[in-house]
């Protein structure tokens, strides 16, 4: 989508920019010492914490991230803030007092505070640093979303604002600022994400029937017609219809999947399997060299279209359509009608190139008259009774009305070009409302209904990770040494898990809102809810998103304040022994600052095309493994030794570091490489990672106990 900025949203923009700046120099003159820029001298009161516990935490990934997630696929993006939620159970009841009791400044202080070692301050110095450099990825992807609709500026320019901005607010006043800002903008967020809430339940639901074409039913010899609905068909070559391949296709005693890479021909299709020694698929697969359990299907070499009535056609899959008084084309997807000789052609979108040479439906991207841009997506397609729209709803009706509707979700596919190009097709899946209204649905959370035990495995580690890595984040840590004393910390965190809760109520609303709202950005599901904001009221839009950036420079802030931390006092003082006095560790770690500023930077522009949600997930699992064991098992297990800490947070950060990068979404998604050849057999580590971790700790500290422990 091509955004027009809004006078009024630059404007709330700026005065939210401003106001955070200016509070940031105003409280400045109170972080001059190490006690005052690390830990605000321990002078926070708990209420205020509190709510900054949730202004840190609801993080760009929980209010853009999730809220995306759920307007693509429904109720498993709300699983995310479940494990999210979940995990300040242990925070409440494990971690808050004793956090506290043992440190001053970083995570650091409170596993060394027994044994006064570099080893621990090094690896969890390091700790820090990786698992803050991780959360802070998706934040600034986050930011640079925003700036997109909200100024018209490219990606870019959005991080690049938000990593000066950000810096300035922690060179300034370090976590005096940081905290107010997180309270500011963690009270702003719950307030006006109610509002919204309220006025879409005002707004209640209605259809839309004409934002996409659909042509049909039509017979399905038209497809090999010159024109359809009074538009010229282009011709189906360089991939559109793809030539004979070899399939390799896995068996059960009756049945075979289709493993199919090449477009055009569905995965996954189910094959009855007769008994012959070669049986043929709908007349276009032979087999050969049958084994045991696996069955190589070749393609018979004739193509033709379904409608001719040759047994040995290929599928037409898309239709483009062109017409004399447009640029590009009208792309179709082709769906048969159960039982019936007719098919039904649904519109939909193609995106291929990028930069100055991204076309769009076949013609540049632009506004002007000879180019196309991405439309909108995101409607209902049938309400419950026929109606057209319902009126206001409530809490409840909300969902049971969604739950008897049909939503037009997106999905895509990827046209492979003779000259290697692609395109990527985007098209229409009617869903019913109770299958968004379901878990499971999702890539990641497929393993709850699945049968293979790695879909399943995958699932219970993403869970776990984001249950333990809530209490392992850095950032989150600190802020128990803002407080005065243990039961201040536990307090705060009361309050914390109050206000985190009620706002994850209100993502399920403002997901499923945006899901229907018919204002999606097909490309970004991070702007959902500002976009929701837009459909309603543009003022409201203007708000959302100011406020929206506010919550990325709070967590942005936390996370920097903790890297910069764990340089000048872990690393600097604690491991090389540079003992610096209080206001110079305070310069040191606002250069520190600068310089991880500008590594999240380059970071958030590189990672721009991936959901912020799913980058989080990163982070989570890092921090479960590498911080969780150690500090449970030295509050918990007095045989701990110093040198069982170190190997539990150096093996838990290297096995999750690695199986992370080993995986096949980071095959997929970061190097570009097919993800059948991805080493780890799934995507999530914590499963395996959080155990090996604890592990570890147990073994090196048994073997390297005293033997007056012993």
């Amino acid at each position: 989508m091509i955004y027009d900025p809004s006078w009024t949203a630059v404007v709330v923009f700026l005065l939210f920019v401003v106001g955070t700046v200016g509070l940031s120099f105003f409280l400045g003159r109170r972080a001059k010492s190490s006690e005052g820029y690390f830990a605000a001298h321990g002078q926070i009161p708990w209420v205020v914490n509190g709510v900054a516990f949730a202004g840190d935490y609801l993080s760009a990934a929980s209010f853009l991230g999730i809220c995306g997630m759920i307007a693509a696929y429904g109720y498993d993006g709300f699983l995310y803030s479940i494990g999210f939620l979940a995990g300040w159970i242990v925070a409440l009841f494990v971690i808050a007092e004793p956090m506290k009791r043992l440190g001053r400044f970083t995570f650091a202080d409170a596993l060394d505070a027994q044994f006064n070692s570099r080893g621990i301050k090094g690896a969890a110095g390091i700790s820090t640093l990786v698992v803050s450099v991780f959360y802070l990825i998706p934040q600034m992807v986050g930011a640079g979303s925003l700036i997109q609709p909200l100024l018209g500026y490219p990606h870019w320019v959005g991080v690049v604002m938000v990593g000066v901005v950000v810096i300035t607010i922690v060179v300034t006043a370090g976590m005096v600022s940081t905290t107010w800002v997180q309270f500011l903008k963690g009270s702003l967020l719950v307030i006006f994400s109610f509002i919204l809430v309220i006025m879409l339940l005002q707004r209640g639901f209605s259809t839309n029937d004409t934002a996409f074409e659909t042509i049909g039913p039509i017979a399905a010899g038209q497809l090999d017609g010159e024109q359809i609905s009074g538009r010229e068909v282009l011709p189906p070559d360089d991939g559109w219809r793809p030539p004979p391949a070899a399939v390799k296709i896995t068996a059960s005693s009756t049945t075979a999947t289709v493993t199919q890479p090449a477009h055009g021909y569905a995965d996954n299709d189910v094959v009855k399997i007769e008994g012959a020694t070669e049986p043929s698929y709908n007349g276009n697969w032979t087999i050969s060299n049958v084994t045991e359990d696996t069955y190589d299907y070749t393609m018979l070499t004739e193509q033709a279209s379904p409608a001719s009535g040759n047994p040995n056609a290929s599928k037409i899959l898309y239709v483009r359509l062109a017409s004399v008084d447009q640029a590009g084309y009208d792309i179709f997807r082709v769906a048969s009608i159960e039982g019936s000789n007719e098919v039904l052609m649904r519109e939909g979108q193609t995106v291929s190139g990028a930069g100055d040479n991204k076309m769009i439906n076949g013609a540049p991207n632009g506004t002007g008259p000879d180019q196309r841009q991405l439309q909108p997506i995101g409607y209902l397609s049938k309400l419950p009774n026929g109606q057209t729209e319902t009126g206001p709803v409530g809490p409840i009706s909300f969902f049971t009305t969604l739950n008897d509707s049909e939503i037009m979700l997106w999905s895509s596919d990827t046209i492979r070009h003779d000259d290697d190009t692609t395109t990527t097709v985007y098209y229409q899946k009617p869903t019913q409302g109770e299958r968004v209204l379901r878990p499971g649905e999702h890539p990641k959370f497929k393993g709850i209904r699945s049968g293979k035990t790695t879909d399943r495995l995958n699932f219970l580690s993403l869970m776990l990770a984001l249950f333990c890595g809530t209490a392992s984040l850095p950032h989150i840590l600190i802020r128990y040494y803002t407080v005065k004393d243990g039961a201040a910390a536990r307090k705060s965190t009361i309050v914390g898990i109050a206000t985190i809760g009620f706002f994850y109520i209100l993502t399920l609303y403002l997901g499923l809102g945006a899901m229907t709202s018919g204002a999606l950005d097909l490309t970004d599901s991070n702007m959902s809810a500002p976009l929701l904001a837009n459909s309603i009221r543009s003022w409201l839009f203007a708000v959302i998103s100011a406020i929206a950036f506010t919550t990325v420079l709070g967590t942005v802030s936390g996370l920097i304040l903790a890297s910069s931390g764990a340089v000048a006092h872990d690393l600097l003082d604690g491991v090389f022994g540079v003992k610096l006095s209080g206001p110079k560790q305070v310069r040191v770690a606002k250069i520190a600052a600068v310089i991880v500023g500008g590594i999240a930077i380059v970071l958030g522009v590189l990672f721009k095309e991936l959901n912020v949600g799913y980058l989080v997930g990163w982070a989570f699992s890092v921090a479960a493994s590498a911080n969780l064991p150690a500090l449970v098992m030295l509050l918990f297990w007095k045989g701990t030794t110093k040198q069982g800490i170190v190997a539990s947070v150096l093996v838990g950060m290297i096995s999750s570091l690695g199986w992370i990068l080993l995986s096949a979404d980071t095959y997929k998604s970061v190097y570009g490489i097919d993800p059948e050849n991805a080493i780890a057999p799934f995507s999530q580590p914590g499963i395996v990672t959080i155990p090996l971790a604890f592990l570890t700790l147990i073994v090196v500290s048994l073997i390297t106990r005293k033997p007056a422990e012993a």
